[in-house]
């Protein structure tokens, strides 16, 4: 047998997303493994105790934690979640494990093997198990439902007897995984949508959504193509040009949606103060990325405010927010990744450290910091 899974109910209040769903649990059994699901652990993500008792699994408590060799949780295990572990279980999560030196340290010092699932390289090999991707996707999408649920106004067109309802003008910065579905979404809800990104590649997906993408489009700007697809430093100059333009169509626009994350760092701040100031009273703009300190002057994390008449949404987890989908997909994508962490044909784990996801994505193990990204984080030995 394969060993023990023992799928955690998150601790966190703002967590509502599991990590495991019907399909993975039954997945997890064909592989060998016995699987306990935390009592409780899928009831915000409309998985009862009876669908994962149904599905093979047994209903537990946290104290199950401890026999488990393998941990699946949504987010990183809390300091009493980690000593409750035993010594080399491995734990699969979301770690956020940036600037989080004293959690990483405590889970070597547990002797545990912890692998970040946003870690995960952008390989093809990979892509079943992208959560990054996979919950951008569900928080673009969700970006514009939330900005169509405060706009006081209908964001399609509609011509009537009574006159003429003009369609809604989106504006989308960033055209990453989340920027892409958040245009397709405001597109089928009927909105007049435009687009910008710092990647000149990205005007093609733009345009193939049907959407108008925004940018000064100079002799450095068509050089920046060759790029390979990638962000590439400009000049200056250029960056004043475009801030300019972006600033006169903002002041334009009913709703504003931003979604640039830089990992490891502080969100870049997109849209000021002033802009907000320039767009109509009742315009809506939305700040996906809060949680790093925000693209929008004046965004506060978990909270819709007014600034200057603009409504700015700054909603904290914003895939946990549609929950039931996101934790199918989530549950899908860990299930993928354990899978290549069994011997099939022994059916008992086998990490490899030389396998490209294993190297990727594994923060400790052996009561060490392994990641090279983070290795020189302090052990409890050189603290």
């Amino acid at each position: 047998m394969s060993g023990i899974v023992f799928v955690a109910r998150e601790t966190d209040p703002a967590e509502s997303r599991v990590a495991a769903s019907v399909e993975t649990v039954k997945k997890m059994k064909a592989l060998g493994f016995d699987v306990v699901v935390e009592t409780g652990a899928g009831h915000a993500s409309r998985i009862s105790d009876a669908d994962f008792e149904g599905a093979g699994a047994r209903i537990g408590s946290a104290a199950d934690g401890k026999s488990a060799d393998v941990v699946l949780r949504v987010r990183r295990p809390t300091d009493k979640d980690i000593k409750s572990y035993k010594p080399g279980a491995i734990v699969i999560a979301i770690m956020d494990p940036y600037g989080n030196d004293k959690a990483l340290a405590a889970m070597a010092k547990a002797g545990l093997t912890a692998f970040a699932m946003e870690l995960m390289p952008r390989i093809t090999r990979a892509q079943s198990m992208d959560v990054l991707s996979s919950q951008a996707n569900l928080a673009g999408y969700q970006a514009v439902i939330d900005a169509a649920a405060e706009y006081d106004r209908a964001m399609p067109m509609m011509m009537t007897a009574a006159g003429t309802v003009p369609a809604a003008k989106v504006f989308v910065m960033g055209a990453g995984v989340a920027g892409l579905q958040a245009i397709a979404t405001a597109r089928r809800l009927g909105a007049a949508v435009s687009a910008t990104d710092v990647r000149p590649a990205a005007k093609e997906q733009v345009a193939s959504l049907g959407a108008k993408f925004i940018a000064v489009e100079d002799d450095e700007f068509k050089a920046a193509e060759t790029a390979g697809g990638y962000a590439k430093e400009m000049s200056k100059e250029y960056q004043s040009k475009q801030a300019s333009l972006v600033a006169d169509h903002i002041a334009k626009q009913d709703i504003v949606i931003t979604t640039a994350l830089i990992p490891g760092r502080p969100a870049p701040r997109l849209v000021t103060r002033a802009m907000l100031k320039s767009m109509k009273a009742g315009s809506i703009a939305v700040d996906l990325a809060v949680e790093r300190g925000g693209n929008i002057e004046g965004s506060e994390a978990g909270k819709v405010v007014d600034v200057d008449g603009v409504k700015v949404i700054g909603y904290l987890n914003v895939p946990g927010r549609i929950a039931a989908s996101a934790s199918l997909l989530y549950a899908k994508n860990l299930v993928t990744f354990l899978e290549t962490l069994v011997n099939k044909e022994a059916k008992t784990l086998a990490v490899n450290p030389d396998d490209e996801l294993v190297k990727a994505t594994m923060l400790t193990h052996a009561g060490q910091v392994v990641h090279p990204a983070f290795a020189a984080a302090p052990t409890e030995e050189n603290a």
